[in-house]
C-alpha cells in the first residue's frame, strides 16, 4: 500500500458507518493510524465511564431516555469538528454532514454473525437472532430520533464497500485512493 500524507493546510474528516460485524471499528482504527489522525468512536461505554455508571446502567436508561443516544451522537460530531479525524459509528455518515468522505461498509447477515461469533464467542444461531433484533431496534430508534433510515445509505455514502470481498487493509487502500483523488492526500511512494 502506498504511503500518503494529508496535504498541508488541509483538515480531513472521514465518516465510516456500517452495522455490527461489518468491520467498522477495525477499518476506522486502521485508517486513522494510516492517516495519523484521531479516531473518534465515542460510545455508551465511554459515556458510562465519564458518568461513573456501569455500561448496563447506561443501556437500561437509554431504553427510556433519548438523551443518552442524543448525547453520544452529538458529542461524536462535536469531537470530529475539532480536528482531522476518522469518525466510526453506525450513524457517522448521516451525522457528520461536514465529512470530506463518507464510507459505508456492508456485509451479509451470515458473515456479520460469524465475525461477531469470532470476536465474542457464543452460539451462531443465537448471535444471528440477537443481531437481527438489534438491527431492527437500531433502525427504529434512528428513525424515531433523527428520521434516519440506516438502510438507505445509497445517496448518502460516497463509497460503499462490501467487506466480504476485501480485507481491512484493502478497504483502507480503497479509501486512501479515494481521498487522494479528492485532493486531500499526496502520495509519497
Amino acid at each position: 500500500m502506498a504511503d500518503y500524507v494529508i496535504k498541508e493546510g488541509k483538515q480531513l474528516r472521514v465518516a465510516i458507518s456500517g452495522k455490527s460485524g461489518c468491520g467498522n471499528t477495525t477499518v476506522s482504527t486502521l485508517l486513522a493510524k494510516k492517516l495519523g489522525v484521531t479516531l473518534i468512536n465515542y460510545t455508551f461505554r465511554q459515556l458510562a465511564k465519564e458518568k461513573g455508571m456501569t455500561l448496563e446502567q447506561v443501556i437500561k436508561n437509554a431504553k427510556t431516555d433519548d438523551r443518552y443516544d442524543r448525547f453520544v451522537d452529538t458529542h461524536q460530531v462535536e469531537l470530529a469538528l475539532k480536528e482531522s479525524c476518522v469518525l466510526g459509528s453506525r450513524l457517522a455518515i448521516w451525522m457528520l454532514k461536514e465529512a470530506d468522505l463518507k464510507v459505508y461498509l456492508l456485509a451479509s447477515d451470515d458473515l456479520r454473525a460469524s465475525r461477531i461469533l469470532n470476536r465474542e464467542g457464543g452460539n451462531l444461531q443465537d448471535i444471528k437472532k440477537f443481531t437481527a433484533m438489534r438491527d431492527g431496534e437500531d433502525t427504529r430508534r434512528y428513525k424515531k430520533l433523527y428520521d434516519i433510515d440506516n438502510d438507505a445509505y445509497e445517496g448518502i455514502a460516497d463509497i460503499i464497500i462490501d467487506t466480504s470481498e476485501n480485507d481491512p487493509d484493502a478497504i483502507v487502500a480503497i479509501i486512501m485512493e479515494a481521498l487522494e483523488k479528492r485532493g486531500f492526500l499526496n502520495k509519497l511512494s
